[in-house]
């Protein structure tokens, strides 16, 4: 199976680890990865920013890059949730509704594409200790993606999963609302802390990078003995933390 990756800007600059343990995993999973280097910006803090007309410049190359791909994954539901997004937001022009419509229908987060396309729960990681996932609010509200993400972390070898307080509450990050909204985005990543904290998590796994350099980030200024780990990088161990 054909697979091409769209890797995100976040994960390209700031977490590269992540990109290569979701190339690791799909291809140990039967699929041939490839990579466009013409992919750019999804186009979504322009869009949510209010510049609508300057995304689609953004949107239209995305679409031209994967075009004839016949999977895009990527290991982002906020992401994934912008490409699903694209005939919306191209809604009555003739010729890019139908170009992007083709691209949202192949495009998936990483583990909803294990789950639903590949049909894999148990994929052989192994990692030991106690761990709580967050569900980020794009991926969960927008995207729909729930159920995928629990199904593989239930079948990791050695990872006892605990249920997270508030789990739904948004961890403060929301791109753009981070800068424009400090000091209430500290409040509610403080607030998520906290709720790892009474989960008794050593591990707190999540499938968006922004929430997991938001947490982490906020974990490590308050010295708290947290591990912060990207979904794919779980279900890509072998045992090493």
């Amino acid at each position: 199976m054909r697979v091409s990756l769209f890797v995100t800007c976040l994960v390209d600059i700031f977490q590269t680890d992540v990109g290569k343990d979701t190339v690791e995993l799909l291809e140990r999973l039967g699929c041939e990865v490839d990579f466009r280097e013409k992919q750019t910006c999804c186009g979504q803090p322009a869009y949510n920013s209010g510049h609508a007309a300057k995304a689609k410049e953004s949107m239209k190359h995305m679409i031209t890059v994967f075009e004839d791909s016949d999977y895009v994954v990527t290991p982002s539901g906020s992401c994934a949730a912008m490409f699903r997004e694209y005939p919306h937001v191209f809604k009555g022009d003739p010729v890019w509704e139908v170009r992007a419509g083709r691209l949202a229908d192949k495009t998936f987060e990483l583990t909803q594409f294990i789950v639903e396309v590949l049909g894999v729960e148990k994929v052989g990681a192994k990692l030991d200790g106690k761990a709580a996932f967050h569900t980020s609010c794009h991926m969960t509200r927008l995207l729909g993606v729930k159920e995928a993400p629990m199904k593989l972390l239930h079948h990791v070898d050695g990872l006892e999963m605990k249920p997270l307080p508030h789990n739904y509450h948004c961890c403060g990050f929301g791109g753009t609302f981070s800068v424009k909204m400090s000091q209430i985005s500290e409040q509610m990543v403080d607030e998520k802390v906290r709720s790892i904290e009474e989960a008794e998590a050593d591990i707190l796994i999540g499938a968006d990078c922004g929430c997991l350099m938001n947490i982490g980030g906020r974990v490590e200024r308050k010295a708290k003995p947290i591990k912060v780990m990207h979904i794919a990088s779980v279900l890509n161990s072998r045992g090493e933390q």
